[in-house]
């Protein structure tokens, strides 16, 4: 039976992995930061009790900070296989907190690859570690002759998340060179899913949407609506992740959709998927959408009311306004696909959210969720 290691496993990509691998059978490590309140909603549905025989979920405390708790864990967990998903993974936040982030998603990296390597597992365990597409930047000039970014092009971060993440990658290509380890970095895009935490944008809008359309909230706030995503599902990235890990040889990939979407357009696309329609009026910090159809029966709004505003706080220092992937290789060395496109993206996380604060709307209401309501 394979074993491996998630750290980050109680996130969204954590989650999925999780299911996926012990679908295939693996014995599956996940390590979690010691919190005062519980943080795992998001695998309770896979986790048993660790004293049934048939357990192959196990939880470790830990924290990318921790050299020491990492390599103890990893020396008792003995993986083939380890997925570096841990990190401060919010842009926006990042610029708020440079040296933790430099510490966790740079540093972190390293601790693992190092503690990989004095434990004598170079030869055993495979190691992916979670890249991102905001090491381009986007900046135009560093796009291929396609106009996409691929595993050749030019870096330029542009968040102090971007800079810890650079890092990390070069320090993993490092140690694949320097001591004939097998990891890899996977440059991923933005993928998103229910499981998407509440302050990234895609889960920000398809809650506020969901909200209004029931009744429980007036309007919401974004920052840059122009700022244009290549967004997949992490279903189909952390699927990636694993053929990854079971390639031949050690590379690193881009895993992308390859199509780009600005953030209005996903807010345009949330609202149709409860039957209303919005209008755009206004430019830049002046910008915001209202109401000016609702054909579902269900979800009926004031003609006209304002549901999004823009508010500049959100904005970055150094915004970047165009991301896209091209993912050829992962194509057409592994036979990767995605399954999901944006349109049943979009659908999954409204479906998802509406059914959340469904159970909202009835709590407020005096009801009490029996468990048929919390399936």
């Amino acid at each position: 039976m394979k074993v491996a290691l998630i750290t980050g496993i109680t996130g969204q990509d954590g989650s999925y992995l999780a299911e996926l691998l012990l679908e295939k059978g693996y014995k599956v490590h996940g390590i979690k930061r010691r919190s005062s309140s519980l943080n795992t909603d998001r695998i309770d549905h896979i986790y048993q009790d660790p004293h049934h025989p048939n357990q192959r979920l196990k939880l470790h405390y830990g924290d990318l900070t921790d050299p020491m708790n990492l390599t103890r864990i990893i020396e008792e967990c003995q993986p083939d296989e380890i997925y570096n998903l841990g990190a401060m993974s919010h842009v926006k936040v990042s610029f708020e907190t440079p040296e933790y982030v430099g510490n966790v998603d740079a540093l972190g990296t390293l601790r693992i690859l190092e503690s990989v390597r004095l434990l004598g597992l170079e030869k055993k365990t495979r190691i992916y570690q979670a890249s991102t597409s905001e090491l381009y930047g986007g900046m135009p000039e560093n796009k291929n002759d396609k106009g996409f970014y691929d595993e050749n092009s030019p870096f330029y971060p542009r968040s102090p998340y971007g800079v810890a993440k650079i890092y990390g990658f070069w320090i993993t290509k490092n140690y694949r060179e320097a001591y004939d380890m097998f990891a890899c970095n996977g440059i991923l895009f933005n993928h998103e899913s229910p499981r998407r935490g509440e302050t990234f944008v895609t889960r920000k809008i398809t809650r506020a949407t969901a909200r209004i359309a029931l009744g429980l909230q007036d309007k919401f706030y974004l920052g840059n609506l122009d700022a244009k995503r290549d967004w997949g599902h992490a279903k189909d990235y952390v699927r990636m992740m694993w053929m990854i890990l079971q390639a031949k040889e050690p590379e690193d990939w881009v895993i992308a959709t390859g199509k780009t979407t600005t953030v209005r357009d996903f807010v345009r696309m949330s609202f149709a998927e409860v039957g209303i329609e919005l209008e755009f009026t206004g430019v830049g910090v002046n910008e915001k959408a209202t109401i000016v159809k609702c054909v579902n029966p269900l979800y009926q709004i004031e003609i006209g009311k304002e549901v999004l505003s823009i508010d500049p706080s959100y904005f970055r220092p150094t915004e970047v306004d165009l991301l896209i992937g091209d993912p050829t290789k992962a194509k057409e060395k592994l036979g990767w696909v995605s399954e999901h496109d944006l349109a049943s993206l979009v659908k999954d996380m409204m479906q998802s959210d509406v059914k959340l604060m469904q159970k909202e709307q009835y709590l407020k209401a005096g009801g009490y969720l029996s468990n048929k309501h919390l399936e």
